[in-house]
């Protein structure tokens, strides 16, 4: 499966220090590990992130994102209402293990967080050479009004949030020797998102084929 950067500045591959919690940063030690220790993971949806490697690296780098964004006098929301909400979404997450695909939920809800902090949070969107997350950028699609703004997870396998108007849409990577794809499906029908070396490419149900750039921002 081949990783395809130059379109938003470097995407990073996911880092092997996720997978061991442990690095090495300037001479100190950084542990990167879960919220909650898997040795006592108690609630459904722990277990099913504490025995699953994507999921676990997506928790580490969500928890890495809250820390950050509770540092950040300058978030929106403040680092107060941050903490509340973060809460919140705990519980929402664990409600996960009702779902009929208790997986792909848990994706989403990580994926939709992790955009909400990056998108908050100056700090949160640090060059952290450990960091499993990019974005959000600003994508202008062709035949599509609104900007979409896009978040991607750089675990294995990789996962892009896609947020535009009062849509989202989580998509996660497929093998492809070429290219960087991603793929969903809902009760819409399904959705395609890649990359072929600067360009990129999403198709939504009932929609034609649309050729995307980064918008500039300020």
């Amino acid at each position: 499966m081949k990783m395809v950067t130059p379109f938003l500045a470097a995407l990073i591959a996911a880092s092997a220090c996720a997978t061991t919690s442990l690095c090495a940063k300037a001479g100190t030690s950084t542990v990167l590990a879960t919220s909650f220790d898997c040795a006592r993971a108690s609630a459904a949806v722990e277990k099913l992130i504490c025995r699953d490697p994507q999921l676990k690296q997506m928790e580490i780098e969500l928890t890495r994102l809250y820390r950050l964004a509770l540092t950040d006098d300058h978030s929106v929301p403040r680092p107060d209402k941050v903490e509340i909400d973060q809460r919140f979404w705990v519980d929402a997450r664990n409600q996960c293990a009702a779902d009929k695909e208790p997986k792909a939920c848990t994706i989403r809800s990580y994926a939709e967080r992790a955009h909400q902090l990056r998108q908050g949070s100056a700090i949160a969107r640090t060059k952290d050479p450990y960091r499993l997350t990019d974005g959000p950028v600003a994508l202008h699609c062709t035949g599509l009004n609104a900007l979409i703004a896009a978040t991607f997870f750089n675990v294995e396998p990789g996962v892009v949030y896609l947020k535009w108007a009062n849509t989202s849409v989580t998509l996660t990577q497929v093998p492809n020797d070429s290219e960087t794809r991603y793929s969903a499906r809902d009760n819409r029908g399904n959705y395609s998102f890649w990359q072929d070396g600067n360009e990129a490419f999403f198709q939504m149900p009932g929609s034609a084929l649309m050729s995307c750039t980064v918008e500039q921002t300020g």
